[in-house]
């Protein structure tokens, strides 16, 4: 009996150490009210990432939409957190104002000058770019970002059939935040478009959510709208999970293939989401090659292998 109480001790203490500390900084509109439904993806990210022994969250910050935002996620953390309570700030509330302090940048710094951070960096890149142009003495300290954006050239951001393409939101909504990044020496790990789809969460993987308990039943309600916007727009019902994978490359890394230092840069070309962006015949593309002769080198995640999906949906019910 000692025995099995000391290696759980033991096995407790090495998970603690090797316990990440994760700023969480997010565009989540998970359940908003609008003309059409809203992303689910940041939501759904924040539920997955609450589970996780991997990881500590420190602190979250929101941005666009910020008193929404602020609203689902304490109501998520009710639900989901198990842990201590983890602070949330509101960030930019537009995406638009590089530069501008605000609760979020604050308390970020304040966070990083107590402890070095991996920032995972869920939307448009103002509050961290912020930080970093406002605050260039507290760099060292940010271990790593982890972006959902960029591709590799040429490729089109094309869910579903075929029918339609995206456009890449994180980086175009706020192109001049992310070159903020682009010209520091902070590392940056970019998993979007790509490796994400290789996963696709339906109704029927969403079969080991209990219905009768509330967190689940509001999450499976919520996305069901979503699902039916996605079969208008890409003919599939159902949804990528876009933002789990750059979680997934803190949490889960060996679920991933990789570009290893694979030289970034902006492009400018054709658009090829003009159904979409009607007003734009060409744009900047964030885009990752080994022929670029670019100084700054980042890691690039290519695929999501088999298994990773099932690391989401197993996290997703508030009973486990």
């Amino acid at each position: 009996m000692k025995l099995k109480l000391f290696l759980f001790t033991l096995l407790f203490a090495v998970q603690m150490q090797a316990q990440t500390n994760v700023w969480f900084d997010t565009d989540i509109m998970i359940g908003m009210p609008d003309k059409e439904a809203r992303e689910v993806d940041d939501g759904i990210t924040l539920i997955m990432a609450l589970k996780q022994p991997q990881i500590k969250i420190v602190g979250i910050s929101n941005i666009t939409y910020v008193d929404y935002g602020f609203g689902v996620i304490n109501k998520i953390l009710n639900w989901h957190n198990k842990g201590e309570a983890i602070p949330v700030y509101k960030g930019s509330p537009l995406a638009n104002d590089l530069g501008t302090e605000n609760d979020g940048t604050r308390a970020l710094y304040e966070a990083l000058k107590k402890e070095k951070l991996t920032i995972l960096a869920l939307g448009p890149m103002t509050n961290v770019a912020t930080l970093v142009k406002n605050h260039p003495d507290i760099i060292s300290q940010i271990e790593r970002i982890v972006i959902c954006a960029a591709r590799t050239p040429d490729l089109p951001f094309n869910p579903g059939n075929g029918k339609l393409n995206v456009f890449d939101y994180n980086y175009e909504f706020d192109t001049a935040s992310m070159d903020v990044l682009l010209n520091s020496v902070i590392p940056l790990e970019f998993a979007g478009y790509e490796p994400s789809s290789y996963t696709h969460i339906g109704n029927i993987d969403l079969a080991s959510l209990d219905l009768t308990n509330e967190a689940d039943k509001w999450l499976f309600d919520i996305v069901q709208p979503w699902m039916e916007l996605n079969e208008r727009y890409f003919g599939v019902h159902g949804f990528i999970p876009f933002d789990c994978s750059p979680l997934g490359l803190v949490t889960h890394p060996e679920y991933f293939t990789y570009y290893e230092n694979i030289p970034i840069k902006v492009t400018y070309k054709k658009n090829d989401a003009l159904e979409i962006q009607p007003h734009l015949p060409f744009k900047n593309f964030l885009e990752v090659s080994y022929d670029f002769k670019t100084t700054k080198k980042v890691k690039y995640a290519r695929r999501a292998l088999q298994g990773f999906e099932e690391k989401i949906l197993e996290s997703l019910s508030a009973a486990r």
